[in-house]
Order: structure tokens, then C-alpha cells, then sequence
């Protein structure tokens, strides 16, 4: 049948490049330190993998690899809990062991599949051919017995999107109500993080319904380089995202403060600013997103970086870490006394800090009290 390449196969090979990248990204260093990147680079993988044997098995090579025929099926049963409890943790904050039990499944349907995953390369080539190549001459196969021995494993694909709408389901419920808690209507938001979140699961539902429009109008697996590029694309959003939160292309200068004796912004409009800021930082609160930056803030104002951190250090007195550090730990002082049910890390991630180190730090600095003896009062 020979090898397979379009721009197809290209596209999904670089979103599976791009998305084993994100995994060291979230799961490595600091970021590892906050719950919900871990299941963010839980869901990078499974994707990943999942469009590897896609990629493999629509280019032909998986000739070259029989033994990952079917590999990711018991991998895809992740997709859909990696999802919902990465959006349940951004919600809501750290989330016990238990919560682990999501992934049961996907183990459960690993033993199943474990007889087909040993079995013979030549009965691995026929499913192969079977599913991508219908009608293709098989190879000669006798088998005692039948390596799919059970239902479950004979209809994968309907369970995988079974499993994907209940977790589904379940993300919305949790964003719903995340939505409902905040007062904030779920099209028009000024919360940062909910409409991050609300993206997530507006495209996991365009997703599971080009699955089913794709299984639906193509026999077999012979349409899965089309959602697999859908997911690829997904991919590189996340990237872009990612990126352009970092604020690395936007950096302040590390100058002497004595630069602002050349600007030529006037007390009026110094006030104007302080003014739109202040506006901005008690109604959207973009200072709970972990990434926030001083050059995301100057877009948000539409003014220059230069500009703002000016008006922040003559009109506040502060620089912008210590002014968010105010904004930051005001906040959670409210939840403090508002939620006692909510645990310290949990409130400490809720306001943006990466750590409860750094958030006890900022918070006895700025009140003179550890945030348990504040809860105590």
C-alpha cells in the first residue's frame, strides 16, 4: 500500500510535536507545583498519543510499528477526565486524591485490550488494514481464540465518545455553576479565568461533534486524520495562548526609575490612567490569572508599558508586583472570611500565586499576619 503523506499527515505530525512540548511545559519546574497544569499536561499527552497512532496508522508507517496498532485506545479514555479535572481544579483549587479515581477507566480498558495488544503482528496488520484499507488483501492468521474476547473492546470507538459526552457534560455543569457563583453571565464575562474555561469547553464540544459527524460519514477509521487535525489546530491555540500570556515579547525595561524625568505624561493624565486601572483591576480582576504581566495590563488600557508603570509608581507609590501583591491578597482576604470551608493553597492558587510560600510571604508583609491567623480572628 506504500507510505502516505499530505498535508494532513504534516499537520497532525507537528500538533503532536507541538503538544509533547506543552507537556514538558506544564509538567516540569514551577508549574508542576499548581494541580491544574498537571492535568493540562495529562491532557497534551493523551492527545498526543492518541494522534500518533492516528498519524502512523493514515500514513501507513504503522507497517514499521505493528505493535502500536490500537495502542491509544485505553488512552483516550483519559481525554475526557484530564479535561474535566483540569477545569475543576482551576475552579475550584487543589482536589484530593480521590478525584484520581476519574482515570479508573482507562486502566480498566487497558486489561481488556491487554490480549489484542500481545497478539500476533500479522492479526494486528489485518485490524489495521481492516479499519483504514477496507476490502485490502489480510495476511493468513490463525488464532485459538478471539484477541478482542469481550463487548467493550469490539465497540471502542462508541464508548470513547461516550465517555468524552459525560465528561463533557460534567465540565459544563462545573463551569456553569462557576459562572453562576461569580454572577457573571456565561457569553459575556469580565473574568478572565471563566472566559478562558468557557473557551475550553465550547471547543471540546466542537470536538466530540466532529467526531460523530466524521465516524457517521466515514466507514471505519478512514476519516480520523480529519479530527485529528481539528485537534493539532486546538494544539497550536494553546500555544499561542500560552505565549502570549508570557509577556516575553513585551518586556518593561529594567532602567533607572529616573527615565520618567523625560516623559511627557501630565498629572491629568496620569489620573486618567490611575483611574482606568483601577476600574479594570476591581471588575475584571485580571490579577487572578497566574500569568498576569504589566504589558498584558498596558493592552487591557490600551496605553504603553512605559506609560503604566509611571503612573504606577508616581501615582501608587508602588511598583506593579507590589500593586498586585495588594490587589492579590485583598482578595483572598475576602475568601478567607467568606469561605472557610476553602483550604489556604487552594485560596492562594483562587488569587494567582503559584505557591503557598510566596502567598504567605506577600500576605504577612502586607497585613502583618499569616492568612490562618487572619481566618482566626
Amino acid at each position: 500500500m506504500g507510505y502516505h503523506i499530505d498535508l494532513f499527515a504534516i499537520f497532525i505530525f507537528l500538533g503532536i510535536v507541538q503538544a509533547l512540548f506543552l507537556c514538558f511545559f506544564f509538567l516540569t519546574g514551577e508549574n508542576l507545583k499548581i494541580q491544574a497544569n498537571l492535568f493540562q499536561g495529562i491532557l497534551l499527552l493523551t492527545i498526543a498519543l492518541n494522534n500518533t497512532e492516528i498519524f502512523v496508522m493514515y500514513t501507513g508507517y504503522i507497517v514499521n510499528c505493528l505493535y502500536l496498532v490500537d495502542f491509544s485506545e485505553p488512552i483516550a479514555f483519559a481525554i475526557g477526565p484530564a479535561l474535566y479535572l483540569m477545569v475543576r481544579s482551576r475552579i475550584r483549587g487543589t482536589l484530593s486524591r480521590a478525584h484520581y479515581l476519574h482515570f479508573i477507566t482507562s486502566g480498566v480498558y487497558f486489561l481488556l485490550l491487554l490480549p489484542f495488544l500481545l497478539t500476533s503482528a500479522d492479526a494486528k496488520y489485518n485490524s489495521y488494514v481492516g479499519a483504514y484499507h477496507p476490502g485490502a488483501p489480510l495476511r493468513e492468521v490463525h488464532l485459538d481464540h478471539d484477541p478482542r474476547w469481550n463487548w467493550f473492546t469490539h465497540h471502542p470507538t462508541e464508548l470513547i465518545i461516550l465517555s468524552l459526552l459525560i465528561y463533557i457534560v460534567l465540565t459544563f455543569r462545573e463551569i456553569f455553576s462557576a459562572f453562576q457563583r461569580k454572577g457573571q453571565s456565561f457569553w459575556k464575562t469580565s473574568n478572565p479565568i471563566l472566559a478562558h474555561l468557557r473557551t475550553e469547553v465550547l471547543v471540546a464540544l466542537s470536538l466530540i461533534a466532529l467526531v460523530m459527524i466524521v465516524k457517521i460519514f466515514n466507514k471505519n477509521d478512514t476519516g480520523d486524520h480529519l479530527f485529528a487535525t481539528y485537534i493539532s489546530l486546538t494544539v497550536y491555540l494553546t500555544s499561542f495562548r500560552v505565549i502570549r500570556n508570557s509577556g516575553f515579547f513585551k518586556q518593561a525595561s529594567l532602567a533607572d526609575p529616573s527615565k520618567y524625568k523625560t516623559s511627557a505624561l501630565s498629572d491629568d493624565q496620569r489620573e486618567t490612567i490611575l483611574s482606568k486601572l483601577k476600574l479594570v483591576m476591581e471588575t475584571e480582576k485580571p490579577f487572578l490569572n497566574p500569568l498576569f504581566s504589566l504589558p498584558d495590563l498596558a493592552d487591557r488600557l490600551k496605553i504603553s508599558v512605559h506609560q503604566l508603570s509611571q503612573a504606577i509608581n508616581e501615582g501608587l507609590g508602588k511598583n506593579f508586583f507590589e500593586m498586585t501583591a495588594l490587589y492579590r491578597v485583598g482578595e483572598a482576604q475576602q475568601l478567607l472570611k467568606e469561605k472557610p470551608n476553602l483550604k489556604i493553597e487552594e485560596i492562594a492558587e483562587q488569587v494567582g500565586y503559584n505557591s503557598k510560600s510566596s502567598f504567605n510571604t506577600s500576605f504577612k508583609k502586607i497585613t502583618g499576619k499569616t492568612p490562618s491567623e487572619f481566618r482566626g480572628e
